[in-house]
């Protein structure tokens, strides 16, 4: 589901939304489409990441086709409460590498009449729920689920099959590292 409409009363009320899949699969670019239909529509916007991804730049939003936009970099949940200056929409990339202070935060913002656009990974390498997402999904009004296509055979992707050895369950990683992969690609390169 793409939100480009909300009730009229859920104007005055904040509220969560979900973007998930897996590696590959366009949740920074949907992120960063909501921002900056947001900004067309003059709303205040912060836009967050976690300070352990530095993968494409240290403070900007990169998505992996490139596109970009200026956001700062955190590296516990609860400073986004501190830096928070009253923004309606408040926007976060990767939400996956944040610890479960984040689940707080985004209960507390939306209280407070916040829309809160959250994107992350679903679920880590070992298809295993990641972090604090599953909490997350769980209390958001909103969930879109995007997918990538398989590397593999060209369906449906939904996981993020680990090209590297490592056990690892955080390797920040991009194309090198991971691959996205169908639940038959992926449970055929498990065994």
């Amino acid at each position: 589901m793409l939100l480009e409409q909300f009730p009229d009363e859920s104007r005055s009320h904040g509220w969560i939304e979900v973007i998930c899949g897996s590696m590959f699969s366009g949740k920074t670019e949907e992120l960063i489409r909501r921002v900056k239909r947001a900004k067309i529509a003059n709303q205040k916007i912060l836009l967050i990441k976690p300070k352990i991804d530095e993968r494409y730049h240290k403070k900007n939003v990169v998505s992996h086709q490139g596109k970009s936009l200026k956001a700062i970099s955190v590296k516990k949940a609860s400073e986004i409460i501190t830096i928070w200056k009253g923004e309606k929409v408040v926007a976060i990339d990767e939400t996956q590498f944040f610890d479960n202070g984040i689940i707080n935060v985004c209960n507390e913002l939306s209280k407070d009449g916040v829309r809160v656009i959250i994107a992350g990974l679903d679920m880590d390498f070992k298809g295993m729920p990641f972090g604090p997402m599953p909490e997350l999904l769980s209390i958001a009004e909103y969930v879109t689920k995007v997918h990538a296509i398989c590397m593999s055979c060209g369906n449906l992707a939904q996981f993020s099959h680990r090209k590297i050895k490592s056990d690892e369950q955080v390797l920040i990683g991009a194309v090198e590292e991971y691959k996205p992969l169908c639940r038959l690609c992926y449970n055929k390169n498990r065994t």
